[in-house]
């Protein structure tokens, strides 16, 4: 894999992270495009590693107030908001990895983000800020980031959407979205070394693996910054038609045999 590949995937992790169309959807038809389907773990670990440094920085005083009040309220909402997609990995990890390795279901998990975006511009705006957030919400949001274990149903895009069908305000469904990626992103990192460890991994050099990291961080900070501006103004819409274009067209591609 060349500097320019990796440069590329990170891009791609980077942005699709926080952006509501899916990362490993993206990962999965970048690494197709450039015939890189046995890219390594070790890389997706790496580009992973990326998008957690950069939620990292930007949520460094939040980390702070977790380190010096673990019981807080803050920590118990990250713990239960991510206690589902725990369960859930726990529970079904084979049938995921599974599904992720062939990508059939791929344009159908597209195509389910964008109905749940849409789904979530449609219903009343709410008010509630961080702290009127609650448990049952946090419970609630973490339920459909439990759903976002299969490869191209968005993370992001999911607990945006819970947030808002809690009536959290549009900045605080994507703060505290992108918030609750941290424990997510960091399991996975976690289960992932656990497979380097076993020796399943795929030879990469050095200098694409930092060129992937840094990649992904550059671009995952800047997704971060552009998403909650974003959403303060604008819809969700946008992505919900883009994921369905992306999707059908897999669809497509899958039944002509080309994907």
């Amino acid at each position: 894999m060349s500097k320019l590949e990796a440069f590329i995937l990170g891009i791609i992790q980077g942005l699709t992270e926080f952006i509501p169309i899916s990362s490993t959807g993206h990962l999965f038809i970048g690494r197709s495009l450039f015939g890189l389907k046995e890219a390594g773990l070790f890389l997706d670990t790496m580009l992973h590693i990326g998008t957690l440094i950069a939620v990292l920085v930007i949520y460094k005083h939040e980390l702070w107030t977790i380190i010096k009040k673990p019981f807080g309220k803050l920590s118990m909402l990250l713990v239960i908001g991510t206690l589902p997609a725990v369960f859930v990995g726990l529970l079904f990890s084979n049938m995921f990895e599974s599904i992720s390795q062939t990508g059939i279901t791929l344009g159908w998990e597209f195509i389910f983000t964008g109905i749940i975006l849409w789904m979530a511009e449609s219903v009343k705006k709410g008010r509630k800020k961080m702290e009127n957030l609650g448990y049952i919400d946090a419970l609630f949001i973490g339920s459909f980031q439990a759903l976002a274990i299969l490869p191209a149903v968005s993370r992001s895009g999911l607990t945006i959407a819970a947030g808002l069908f809690r009536k959290l305000d549009r900045e605080t469904a994507a703060y505290f979205s992108f918030l609750l990626s941290i424990p997510a992103i960091a399991g996975g990192i976690v289960f992932e070394f656990g497979d380097i460890l076993s020796g399943n991994v795929e030879a990469v050099s050095f200098g694409s693996l930092f060129v992937a990291t840094l990649s992904s961080a550059l671009f995952g900070y800047f997704a971060i910054v552009w998403m909650i501006g974003y959403l303060k103004r604008k819809s969700l819409k946008i992505f919900a038609y883009y994921v369905w274009i992306l999707g059908f067209t897999i669809l497509t591609l899958q039944f002509m045999n080309i994907l």
